[in-house]
């Protein structure tokens, strides 16, 4: 599993940011950075108990789920039993769930519905949103759940990390601009599903009770609790008339700072007076309990920010708006504050295209010179310019409306398939040009467009069916279901597509062509030397198999190694099977899963470590 799917399924979502949670029983610190750049986080994650079309990178293979996220501060037991266990059982019921599994932490239940391959992710959280609202009413009193973002595992897609060159703020102020204003501003861009924030100090109000104080007053910690809820709530009353206006009766009573919450009344002595919280112990603005800790090129720790596109969303396009909504914002940041990108998936995605538009540009430009090195005719060679980019451009029309995005595995069927387009090209002007050579040797007896097309008739059936038949061989794999299916169904269907395109071009597009860039007559005007030229571009010669130089080695060399295999074919087969056969030990060795690797080029920096890590340590660690 990729690290954007751990950030995925352990997100713990508060009303101010947002926690992260490596996968259960595990403690572990990781860094992540950019090969080539001086840009490098590090995160340390605690769990303590537990733990044109669509361009995207990844593909993601995972079940269609819906992740539910309850907090309430007590024990694992007691989470499980009242919290985790009724919403478990609850969703048993809900249409095409496949499974659904439950994990309790220390104030927090997860839990994760699986449904059906090909299920709508929208519907399948209505589902999930109803079915929820009939057990909502049976939780405990104070239960707060809620779903988790419609994202994927592979939804990660940016992370940009707040420095501050001026050090006039400390962790805390650079987490309150992540979380309340460049959290904000990047949460209302079309097709981000979350933020998450990473690092640094969440600000809170933080009351320290002295017992001894507590004791005199004969008051308890139940009643500061209560006091400091009530404190932050407002009133309101009808109206009050004077003269000709209404005025509205309202009590004002948000806690603004310190003294605002140490002024709120607990009870009162015997004589009346009031007891204050100030009078009982000390409030403070403090840090939040951390889980983790973000750490900038080993100079010390930093705030950064980590971009979840949404499910089916255009990752290229989202990145490109959370850019530009970061340089729109920058404008709003403190004197020293930089935004700065540490992680950018459109980098992996720009290079997967660039990988096709080169491997089209370079099968283009060998297949040109091989014709023109074995038959000196330029028009021939041009052909394959035009219907190789012409193939690769219309299997794109069939690939947008099955709904594929653009991701390694679909963009890789059609890498494969740019080896296999140009060969009926190749058979055709191979077939047209001995044709010719042979009606121009016999006296160029009849029309030589009678000619090319007879041989390519000859010729187009054959390298259409051939086509097809390489595009059959990859059908079984459409037969995979399941995670395996979902990871290379997109490589069949567009190498398929792209060779089902091809086939049909061979017998329409490249004979028109053919017969429209075919001359055999050749232009007389003056200058003479630009007559030649174009006669030698735009006509061209048909040449002897016999005369050509390189034909004639190859001949020489081809010929007796030819003969040699007929007259000894029982030995040459013999020799083959044993070749063969020395491969099978190493075919046995190969294991019964095969995955190529993929460099992205980033570097994740992972140390496992005992569970139960303290945040000091886990910071010493990085």
């Amino acid at each position: 599993m990729c690290l954007a799917a751990h950030v995925l399924e352990f997100l713990r979502w508060t009303p101010g940011s947002v926690k992260l949670l490596l996968p259960p029983r595990h403690s572990r610190g990781a860094s992540y950075g950019r090969l080539g750049q001086r840009k490098l986080v590090h995160f340390s994650e605690i769990v303590c108990d537990q733990a044109i079309v669509k361009s995207h990178a990844y593909l993601f293979t995972g079940d269609t789920q819906v992740i539910i996220y309850s907090r309430w501060d007590r024990s694992p037991n007691l989470v499980e039993a009242q919290v985790t266990y009724p919403i478990v059982t609850a969703m048993l019921g809900a249409p095409k769930v496949k499974a659904v599994r439950g994990q309790t932490d220390f104030g927090d239940s997860f839990v994760y519905v699986v449904f059906e391959e090909g299920t709508d992710i929208y519907w399948a959280r209505s589902r999930v949103q109803e079915f929820l609202s009939t057990v909502q009413q049976k939780l405990p009193q104070g239960v707060q759940t809620e779903l988790g973002p419609d994202a994927s595992g592979v939804g990660w897609v940016y992370q940009y990390v707040l420095t501050d060159s001026s050090g006039k703020h400390d962790l805390a102020e650079l987490r309150s601009l992540q979380d309340w204003y460049l959290r904000y501003h990047l949460r209302s861009v079309p097709g981000v599903a979350e933020v998450a924030s990473v690092g640094g100090f969440g600000k809170q109000y933080q009351v320290n009770i002295d017992p001894n104080r507590l004791q005199q007053y004969g008051l308890s910690v139940q009643q500061v609790v209560a006091a400091v809820r009530e404190s932050n709530e407002e009133g309101s009353g009808r109206v009050v008339e004077f003269g000709a206006t209404e005025y509205m009766v309202r009590g004002r009573g948000y806690i603004q700072s310190v003294e605002d919450l140490g002024e709120a009344v607990l009870s009162t002595d015997e004589s009346g007076a009031p007891i204050r919280i100030r009078d009982i112990g000390e409030v403070t603005l403090g840090p939040d309990m951390r889980r983790g800790v973000a750490d900038l090129d080993g100079r010390g720790e930093a705030v950064s920010g980590i971009v979840v596109v949404r499910y089916g969303e255009n990752a290229l396009e989202v990145i490109e708006r959370v850019k530009a909504r970061l340089a729109e914002v920058k404008a709003g940041l403190p004197p020293g504050v930089e935004v700065t990108g540490i992680y950018d998936r459109s980098n992996l995605i720009r290079e997967a295209i660039a990988t096709i538009r080169s491997t089209t540009v370079e099968v283009m430009i060998t297949v040109s010179l091989i014709i023109l090195i074995f038959l000196w005719h330029v028009p021939s060679a041009a052909i394959p310019v035009v219907t190789i980019p012409l193939a690769v451009l219309i299997s794109f029309i069939p690939f947008r409306l099955l709904g594929l995005s653009a991701n390694i595995m679909s963009l890789g069927g059609i890498v494969l398939a740019i080896g296999a387009l140009v060969d009926a090209a190749i058979v055709v002007v191979e077939q047209s040009h001995k044709k010719l050579e042979i009606w121009d040797r016999g006296g160029r007896k009849g029309d030589f467009r009678e000619v090319v097309i007879a041989a390519i008739q000859e010729v187009g059936r054959p390298s259409f069916l051939a086509l097809l038949v390489i595009s059959v061989s990859f059908l079984p794999v459409l037969a995979l279901e399941n995670q395996e299916g979902r990871l290379f169904r997109p490589l069949a269907y567009t190498k398929n597509l792209a060779m089902i395109v091809a086939a049909v071009l061979a017998v329409t597009v490249d004979p028109a062509l053919r017969m429209s860039l075919l001359y055999m007559k050749n232009f007389s005007f003056r200058p003479a030397w630009i007559c030649s030229i174009v006669n030698t571009v735009v006509v061209g010669r048909i040449r002897q198999e016999e005369t050509h130089p390189l034909s004639r080695i190859l001949f020489r060399v081809c010929e007796p190694a030819v003969r040699w295999a007929l007259r000894r074919s029982g030995l040459v087969i013999a020799v083959s099977l044993v070749a063969m056969a020395v491969t099978v030990p190493v075919f046995l060795r190969l294991g019964s899963e095969f995955m190529p690797s993929l460099d992205e080029g980033s570097i994740l920096y992972m140390p496992s470590t005992m569970p139960g890590i303290s945040v000091t340590e886990a910071r010493r660690i990085l």
